[in-house]
């Protein structure tokens, strides 16, 4: 019930996860096509041959989409990967076929099915691996893995180390049940834990040889199906009940309306579970006979997934941002995507090292979280454009804490950090001033130096573009009040570096006279910041500016 049905989910496109077809010539096209092919492929042989899942569900059902989208937009290019359930089936045939779930995409599309269907089920989507149970005179005759849906491979001396799953039950009639192997988690909220990688272990379990008695323990068994069972789904729980499958039965509800839909979707979403779960499945009651069944998505059941908590999308450019101390933070420009009902346009890298490690570029796709529900976060790079754009990274030796005080080429952003700095509230806490008004004034060729800004007059003001008459005379008076801030505080908006418990006084010379060994002397100042204080002071550009700020008026300098 999770992967092997994402086949049958391309027509349901996601709306949160559209994009607009690729500006790609044919060449570029096929290259992309196929190699995104590639890794869908390898992707499926890590999960199906090897028990292995190197990409969570729901981005491989994103890729798979994308790739549907790419093809979409590219009608001649053919590239179509295998099968994913090609190398799956084994060589026990299943006693009835496993379907497999459609996927609706959003409320109106299960609205839409609901208004379909009658005798109405709703129960939790586990997120686990599929098994067919088949029982005969009351003992377990065979577990059977989910494999192509219609042969899988023979998983009975695994299921009988396996405590969920009966070895007897009470009833000698030909039992077939289908279920979903989940590894154990007491008290699991999906919206907090995510999937916790719980598929995966059981997955990797299942695949070895041999079971272990302690792994054997963690997994657990939830019947979602008994297809040979009595036609009325009342009937099938009260005996799933009986025999023994309470949580089963326990969470299986009947269902009247979309409203009762999504109250359950978001109750199984926000509160405890023993398993990890990825959604619901909506089911009627009533259904064909199980030996009709086909391995195709049925009509009488569908899946409506969670809100993803990982998002794909491409990434678009790399902007590299230099903050006042001369810190490098890669940032990506990213094709819109929804998540979480917030639109993601940007996420940090989180450093140059990072970035570098991760090669991440324009064209690449990379999968997007919510840091604490509000922050943007890159997770991963899930595959790479085939074609590798070059980038051209700053250079980190060329910025640090005494670079960048005139906005030469090459320093624009650390230029703006500290004009942003020294007007903000670690600063001289000017009012109505902000990036944006530095970067008018940087755009019109007002500020070659960092204080260049105090000569300017109203009517320069008034005459650049971006400020009217009325900005133009609150903006003058903004600026002339920096004059009347204090020494201490124009200090801090220089960037003094961190002084600890030194007492900063009321003149530049008193502090320019200190040595390094007496900047160490005070609390909270070790000898590599007592060297960058002495170097601040002697620094020429710092020098400049304080005869600047001497010729002002200003207090101390």
């Amino acid at each position: 019930m999770s992967r092997w049905i994402a086949l049958t989910l391309l027509p349901f496109a996601f709306d949160s996860f559209a994009t607009p077809c690729p500006d790609w010539p044919a060449e570029r096209a096929r290259n992309e096509l196929e190699a995104l092919s590639t890794q869908i492929a390898q992707w499926d042989a890590a999960y199906h041959r090897q028990g292995q899942s190197p990409i969570s569900d729901e981005l491989y059902d994103q890729a798979r989409q994308r790739l549907n989208d790419w093809q979409t937009c590219f009608p001649t290019q053919t590239t179509t990967p295998a099968n994913p359930l090609q190398g799956a089936a084994g060589e026990v045939r299943l006693p009835v076929a496993q379907t497999g779930l459609n996927k609706l995409r959003d409320e109106a599309a299960a609205k839409q099915w609901l208004a379909g269907g009658s005798d109405l089920w709703i129960q939790p989507k586990v997120d686990g691996v599929a098994v067919t149970l088949r029982y005969q005179d009351g003992q377990l005759h065979q577990a059977i893995s989910r494999g192509d849906g219609q042969f899988g491979q023979d998983w009975t001396a695994q299921a009988r180390l396996i405590e969920a799953i009966p070895q007897q039950l009470d009833d000698n009639a030909e039992l077939i049940l289908q279920g979903e192997l989940y590894w154990r988690l007491p008290g699991h909220v999906q919206a907090r834990d995510g999937g916790a990688g719980a598929r995966g272990k059981v997955a990797g379990a299942m695949a070895r040889k041999q079971l272990d008695r302690q792994t054997a323990a963690q997994i657990g068994l939830f019947v979602w199906d008994w297809p040979n069972g009595p036609d009325a789904m009342s009937e099938r729980l009260h005996g799933l009940q009986q025999l023994g499958f309470t949580d089963s039965a326990a969470l299986t509800l009947p269902l009247h309306d979309l409203a009762a839909a999504r109250h359950w979707r978001e109750h199984w979403y926000r509160n405890a579970l023993p398993f990890a779960s990825d959604g619901v499945v909506l089911r009627q009651g009533q259904r064909p006979a199980g030996s009709s069944w086909i391995a195709e998505p049925p009509q009488w059941a569908a899946a409506w997934k969670f809100p993803v908590a990982q998002a794909l999308t491409e990434v678009r450019a790399v902007q590299f941002n230099i903050g006042r101390s001369g810190r490098i933070t890669p940032v990506l420009q990213l094709q819109p995507v929804q998540l979480d009902g917030r639109t993601i346009q940007r996420v940090s890298v989180g450093s140059l090292p990072r970035w570098q490690a991760l090669d991440v570029r324009p064209g690449d796709q990379v999968a997007i979280a919510l840091a604490g529900l509000t922050i943007a976060r890159l997770d991963s790079v899930v595959w790479r454009s085939a074609e590798r754009t070059p980038i051209a990274a700053p250079n980190p030796s060329d910025h640090h804490a005494l670079s960048c005080w005139r906005a030469t080429p090459g320093c624009e952003s650390q230029f703006r950090a500290r004009l942003t700095w020294l007007s903000g509230k670690q600063g001289l806490r000017l009012p109505g001033v902000g990036e944006g008004t530095w970067s008018k004034l940087q755009a019109a060729g007002k500020l070659d130096g960092l204080l260049d800004w105090l000569d300017l007059s109203q009517q320069e003001l008034a005459a650049t573009p971006g400020f009217a008459a009325r900005s133009a005379s609150n903006l003058q008076q903004s600026f002339a009040s920096a004059r009347q801030r204090s020494f201490v505080q124009w200090l801090k908006a220089l960037g003094l570096p961190p002084s600890g418990a030194a007492p900063l006084g009321e003149d530049w010379g008193s502090l320019a006279a200190r040595n390094a060994q007496q900047w160490d002397g005070f609390n909270g100042i070790g000898a590599t910041r007592a060297r960058q204080l002495v170097a601040f002071f002697n620094d020429p550009e710092v020098l400049a500016l304080r005869q600047r700020l001497q010729a002002a008026g200003v207090q101390g300098f």
